[in-house]
């Protein structure tokens, strides 16, 4: 079976549910013969040059065994994220008694000041293993046809000061500060990879953001309260185009801690192919396979390469049958790979082992494992 008749068949698991898209009958001709034919929209957005990513912090957090054992503390990983008493808006109330409005209350008058540390001092007071937030974010530089190159900032962490500090290893504060930087685009609504918020319109309070339209209440005030005041494009479900071969999709799922919907990025490379970049891939794998092939159209018709979190098992909580998605990812014929926290150090491993064509990364500045494109490392598409 061709990767052709692989993304077909994706499309069946979606429909039958994320059992039946796990399975090891998902990837064998027998449900070719139930499979009606796709039509393929093929939306033709333009093409680029090439995209190079570097990976500013991929450590979403430090500990994984303090992190669940605060999930369980709080009531499991369907309660709203807000009401943990996470840092920054802790309340001095304990794990799972917060609330967005109490916590905000502290340390919004730092951050008007631009005091980011001084907020956080704060959030730490009050709020359950602050130490323990990390945060993920990457820039993502497109360059066109032309040889002109465009940055996105891509997510923005969660801790203000681990987050000031790798913004100012990579220069990132510098290149918000002038402006060099065209446009904020949040993933999804997650603490690890929104809350640091702060720490960009610090820099850049007149950035363009760009954020899923399903943000809750909260998410969309603390945009207000962290003192943003440039355009903000609420991202509506499905293809939104920012620039030629290059389009944000934002995918309608349920995600944990109550959180919904999730934007990832997908890049058109000139004679090269498609080239996928998410921050946790929350819709699966094989949605995200499926929604391209049928959406849009690309070079070669050619799934080329991926950089991000495929969320196959972030907690390190093994299952078996995520074995079938590993396998599964052979037939796309990928030619590069860089992994972040939220793909999981077992699912990296498991990636390797297979032989799948993972850049690796040099485990610096706390990154756990070379097998991740770890802080402070880049990748690009093509090689």
């Amino acid at each position: 079976m061709n990767r052709r008749e692989f993304l077909k068949g994706a499309s069946l698991g979606v429909g039958a549910g994320a059992l039946g898209a796990m399975g090891l009958y998902s990837y064998t001709p027998m449900r070719r013969a139930f499979l009606p034919e796709i039509d393929r929209k093929m939306t033709d957005f333009g093409v680029c040059k090439s995209v190079k990513v570097t990976n500013i912090s991929e450590t979403s957090w430090f500990d994984n065994g303090i992190f669940m054992k605060n999930v369980t503390g709080a009531g499991g990983l369907l309660v709203d994220q807000y009401t943990f008493n996470w840092a920054p808006f802790g309340n001095g109330k304990g794990i799972g008694k917060g609330t967005y409005e109490e916590g905000i209350s502290h340390i919004k008058p730092y951050i008007k000041k631009g005091d980011l540390h001084g907020a956080w001092q704060i959030a730490r007071e009050k709020s359950v293993d602050a130490d323990n937030a990390g945060g993920f974010s990457c820039l993502v530089e497109i360059e066109d046809l032309e040889g002109k190159v465009t940055k996105y900032l891509f997510d923005c962490g969660w801790n203000y000061d681990w987050m000031e500090e790798s913004f100012k290893r990579e220069g990132i504060d510098q290149m918000l500060a002038n402006g060099e930087i065209a446009g904020f685009i949040q993933t999804h609504e997650h603490m690890d990879h929104y809350w640091a918020f702060p720490v960009v319109t610090k820099y850049a309070p007149n950035i363009p953001i760009y954020t899923p339209s399903t943000f809750y209440p909260q998410g969309k005030q603390y945009i207000k309260d962290s003192g943003h005041v440039g355009p903000w494009t609420e991202v509506k479900k499905g293809l939104h185009e920012i620039q030629p071969g290059v389009a944000l999709y934002m995918f309608e799922c349920p995600i944990i801690f109550k959180v919904f919907g999730e934007i990832s990025l997908y890049c058109n490379v000139k004679d090269v192919g498609l080239v996928s970049i998410t921050g946790c891939c929350h819709q699966g794998i094989i949605l995200f396979a499926d929604t391209a092939y049928k959406e849009l159209k690309y070079e070669k018709d050619k799934f080329y390469g991926l950089y991000g979190g495929l969320h196959i098992s972030p907690f390190d909580d093994w299952d078996p049958k995520y074995d079938d998605l590993v396998i599964g990812l052979k037939k796309w014929e990928l030619e590069r790979v860089g992994c972040n926290h939220c793909t999981g150090l077992i699912t990296a491993q498991k990636f390797v082992d297979a032989g799948y064509p993972v850049v690796k990364g040099t485990a610096r500045f706390r990154s756990k494992t070379t097998n991740y494109l770890g802080n402070g490392d880049i990748i690009t598409f093509p090689a």
